[in-house]
């Protein structure tokens, strides 16, 4: 390599280890981090930062390390929703902010839909307020016929935006999927009828200009492999019950979810760390095994009972990569 090959190399390492710093205090600060440790010296009350930070690995991006040894079963950090939205089966049995699972549910779907406390209708105002101002049926129509559940994040994200309560590119420090011309063809239509119920609500133009097809595209390739199906464990024997007798529906989850720390865990096929839900969307982080410090914490994204083939053809078609785990390369 010329000396001036290696120069630009070096400047491009350095502008991207200074981005990924930037990014990781951002990620860190801007998110639920429970612990369970209390900064002593500050605040006895109040819990540490998680014991994680986020570097570039050698072959997969970026990911999330330990800080120091994470023992089995502990807690690493929670982490609250950037965007959430209930699977369209859900709608009107579960929170529509936090997904949390309702007590008495609405006998009517055309009923308005429920929160489970006064907290979160309050919050759910960076997007409801907008939201019900438009006519939605077409829109959840198209994507209950197509099986789509993605879209509907983005139609909240975008409510969002509208709303002020978030930023048009508060997801692109998100690693994107690759998409073909045929599913950007389709998400053409999709586009099309997001745009038509902004209109018909009378949300001027000016409020819609970043709903490009870019905008779109950009923000559903980000989703497609950061999105995260949110399947409450409950905490009674009878919610345990129903979440296994769930699981054998497509639409088993309560909704889907995306976060900002938890995207960075890499995968594994025999991971060292999960996530899961009680209660609501709130995600919980913890680890599966004892976890030494500098040990990259992994998080596996599919059902890791099945087989190697299935695991492969899943991971590839779904989020674009053939996974070399230790599992996979036994061919367990």
């Amino acid at each position: 390599m010329s000396t001036s090959a290696l120069a630009r190399t070096s400047r491009w390492v350095s502008r991207s280890k200074t981005l990924l710093h930037f990014q990781t205090k951002l990620i860190l600060t801007s998110f639920s981090t429970d612990t369970g440790t209390a900064d002593k010296d500050n605040d006895p009350g109040r819990p540490g930062p998680p014991p994680i930070r986020v570097l570039l690995t050698e072959s997969a991006g970026r990911g999330v390390f330990a800080t120091r040894r994470i023992g089995a079963g502990e807690l690493i950090h929670t982490a609250k929703p950037v965007v959430a939205h209930p699977s369209l089966s859900k709608t009107h049995s579960v929170c529509y902010f936090c997904l949390r699972n309702l007590k008495t549910t609405c006998q009517s779907q055309t009923e308005a839909v429920q929160f489970c406390n006064e907290e979160c209708e309050e919050q759910s105002k960076a997007f409801y307020d907008i939201e019900k101002r438009a006519n939605w049926s077409a829109y959840d129509d198209y994507c209950r016929a197509q099986a789509l559940k993605y879209p509907l994040l983005v139609k909240r994200l975008a409510c969002m935006v509208i709303s002020g309560f978030a930023a048009a590119d508060s997801l692109d420090i998100l690693q994107p999927a690759t998409l073909s011309p045929l599913m950007i063809s389709e998400m053409v239509e999709e586009l099309g009828l997001l745009r038509s119920s902004f209109t018909k609500a009378n949300i001027i133009d000016e409020q819609i200009a970043f709903l490009t097809k870019t905008w779109y595209t950009s923000v559903l390739a980000r989703i497609r492999i950061n999105a995260f199906r949110v399947e409450l464990a409950g905490e009674s024997y009878q919610d345990l019950l129903a979440l296994a007798a769930a699981s054998v529906d497509a639409e088993a989850g309560v909704g889907n979810a995306v976060y900002m720390l938890p995207s960075f865990y890499n995968h594994d096929c025999d991971p060292n760390a999960h996530i899961l839900w009680i209660q609501n969307a709130e995600a919980r982080l913890k680890a599966l095994r004892d976890v030494e410090e500098g040990e990259e914490l992994r998080i596996c994204y599919i059902d890791a009972s099945m087989g190697h083939d299935a695991r492969q053809t899943l991971l590839s078609k779904g989020f674009g990569f053939q996974c070399n785990c230790l599992r996979c390369l036994s061919r367990d």
